[in-house]
């Protein structure tokens, strides 16, 4: 009787011991919570800081997203802290990291002034939206959308981020640091860019503020212009 007692005591309290642990270990459903890692690097809901090295995350196209976390994890993208904070998340916890910056509609600040000769802005805006045939380079609204805004479900939008990190990327394709699934369209694209290119191209586009209330376009007019790998893998 005495044990049945003592049971019956512990119980409830057994019970809540039991919840709380369990709700410990359980993913929260506070993703401000969850993605607090993200932020701390990417800036406050993702907006990006003053840093060239950090990109905006929000609002940019959920399969975007989720590839490129995907990419960090599995080794396709190399950078050691993203690699380090992703390597034991599944694919349903990177969907949902994904889906929740992709839900974010947030003003974009002022691009800063650039410091770039005009020449050189006026070479980048002729890349950007008519590429060079000479030299087999398309242009880049062709994939990325007229707006510049990205397209649905993995091309993202060339709006709204540094100038350095335009660079760094397009750099990294030239120099093959950086792969999407074959086909690897970027890859193609990157290989023939030079310097000057590169520079004109990011230093144009971080120059060019973002329409409020700009989103991914739902698809491309006439397609894709080159062979990608899957949409969700892209760039």
């Amino acid at each position: 009787m005495m044990m049945t007692s003592t049971l019956r005591w512990w119980l409830p309290l057994l019970l809540l011991a039991h919840t709380v642990c369990a709700q410990a270990v359980r993913p929260t459903d506070d993703m401000e919570r969850r993605v607090a890692a993200c932020t701390s690097c990417h800036g406050r809901e993702g907006l990006a800081t003053n840093s060239g090295y950090y990109p905006r995350l929000a609002g940019k196209p959920s399969g975007y997203l989720y590839a490129q976390l995907r990419s960090f994890r599995d080794g396709l993208r190399q950078q050691a802290d993203m690699s380090y904070l992703l390597a034991n998340l599944s694919d349903t916890y990177l969907r949902e990291m994904a889906d929740y910056f992709a839900g974010l509609e947030l003003p974009y600040p002022d691009p800063p002034v650039s410091d770039l000769p005009e020449a050189q802005l006026t070479r980048g805006k002729a890349l950007v939206f008519s590429g060079d045939a000479a030299r087999g380079i398309r242009a880049c609204v062709q994939c990325h959308g007229q707006a510049l805004t990205g397209v649905t479900p993995g091309i993202p939008s060339l709006l709204g981020l540094p100038r350095l990190y335009i660079a760094s990327q397009l750099g990294a394709w030239v120099a093959g640091d950086r792969h999407a699934m074959a086909p690897d369209c970027m890859a193609d694209v990157g290989r023939k860019l030079d310097s000057e290119d590169i520079r004109a191209v990011a230093g144009w586009l971080a120059a060019q503020p973002v329409p409020a209330g700009a989103r991914p376009a739902a698809s491309l007019p006439g397609g894709l212009p080159v062979a990608c790998g899957p949409m969700e893998a892209q760039r």
